[in-house]
């Protein structure tokens, strides 16, 4: 019976919380034990590039959970504390200083962390920081409070790079992004949202500069300078690095999981051996829309997938066949994605106004995914006519004037 057992859980983000919780509604009466190396009670990451950097609001309005809610699941969580090794022959794990757990079932919801490519000088650089976690918008914060000028540069022309531009913006700094591809959000979407969002930024006094390879940061006095591959040059008073993630599998390769772009997984989030799951940012998982196997990053993933590993390890049967879906927010505009559209051949835009559009993708009739602007309702058809894999009239569907709920043909 699971109330003689102990599950642990690494990581206590959105998929390790979710699961743990999730994990007592199932019915595990057992142990839950759930670490962290962040010593900050578990909170929601996304508003860490907007509402919390913008300091509009606390750490304490943003937690997953009360406090209060983990004493009454029986929840045991522990918090600053890093596991260094997993015995998979004995089931346990080694914690940092010695100190070892027992488990039955384990659960890696390890995420993954902030990529620091080896540009020469940025280590030594002043006032470099990464925006993953909340000590990194605490850091970012204390300088911008601290410094004059407000000069920064932000390293990377993608998502969390533009919503971190949109934060500081509002702050008063100025701001210049710089990204190293021909133009922004490149691997992500087409030139229509790219130029989209390159307006907007522009119209709001942020500074991008596409095709700018980052080679090194020199101390100039108290000022960083960064420097390009082309010999352009821009001061600095603090330095945001935003050019991608790197996934936490190293305890997973360590122990012999099979890794392949994160910890592999089966539908039902168990990996390569029975008694470890995987769950969130750090697995690469089979996805029945496109079949292929994916790693994601998104919340609604980790939410996702926390369920379906709880009613696993309880003993029901439940697979992850969830349709990707993300966002992002960027001063008055609000970026809905559904889908993944990777491997189009065609694109339909479809304008209703300036700041109200949306993006099809499709691989000949098939829609892959839509970007909405401001356009919730695009959105939710999107969603619906992906899921059920509707034949759609594309003549129609860039009619702004069409109903889209008509633009189905099958």
């Amino acid at each position: 019976m699971s109330e003689t057992k102990t599950c642990v859980v690494i990581g206590a983000s959105h998929a390790g919380v979710n699961f743990a919780f999730a994990l007592r509604q199932e019915g595990w009466e057992g142990n839950i034990i759930l670490f962290d190396k962040d010593e900050t009670l578990p909170y929601h990451r996304p508003p860490l590039s907007k509402k919390y950097l913008e300091l509009e609001d606390s750490i304490q309005n943003n937690l997953l959970k009360p406090e209060d809610s983990y004493l009454k699941e029986n929840i045991s969580l522990k918090l600053g504390k890093s596991i260094i090794n997993i015995n998979r022959e004995d089931r346990t794990l080694t914690l940092e200083g010695g100190e070892v757990q027992k488990y039955d079932k384990l659960v890696l919801a390890t995420g993954a962390r902030a990529f620091v490519p080896p540009i020469k000088g940025l280590k030594d650089a002043k006032n470099v920081f990464t925006l993953r976690n909340i000590a990194d918008v605490n850091g970012i914060r204390e300088a911008l409070n601290t410094s004059t000028a407000k000069k920064v540069v932000v390293i990377g022309g993608g998502y969390i790079g533009l919503e971190t531009a949109a934060s500081l913006k509002k702050l008063g700094a100025d701001v210049t992004v710089l990204e190293r591809e021909e133009r922004i959000l490149a691997r992500v979407t087409t030139p229509y949202l790219s130029n989209f969002f390159y307006d907007l930024h522009d119209t709001n006094g942020v500074k991008i500069y596409a095709e700018k390879e980052v080679t090194e940061v020199s101390k100039v006095g108290d000022k960083n300078m960064v420097i390009c591959s082309d010999g352009s040059s821009y001061e600095a008073d603090l330095i945001i690095v935003g050019v991608g993630i790197k996934v936490n599998s190293e305890l997973a390769e360590k122990i012999g999981l099979t890794i392949e772009n994160g910890i592999r997984v089966e539908t039902t989030a168990q990996t390569s051996d029975k008694d470890i799951y995987a769950i969130g940012d750090c697995n690469c998982h089979y996805n029945t829309f496109y079949d292929t196997f994916i790693r994601l990053e998104s919340v609604q993933n980790a939410v996702d997938q926390a369920k379906v590993a709880a009613k696993n390890i309880c003993g029901k049967t439940a697979v992850y066949d969830a349709l990707p879906w993300f966002w992002s927010d960027q001063y008055d505009v609000k970026l809905q994605i559904v889908g993944l559209s990777k491997g189009h051949d065609e694109t339909v835009v479809r304008v209703e106004d300036d700041k109200k559009f949306s993006i099809w993708y499709f691989k000949g009739d098939r829609l892959l995914a839509v970007d909405s602007i401001n356009n919730a309702k695009s959105y939710v058809f999107g969603t619906k006519y992906i899921k059920s894999k509707a034949l759609i009239d594309k003549l129609k569907l860039a009619d702004p004037n069409s109903e889209l709920k008509s633009i189905s043909i099958a």
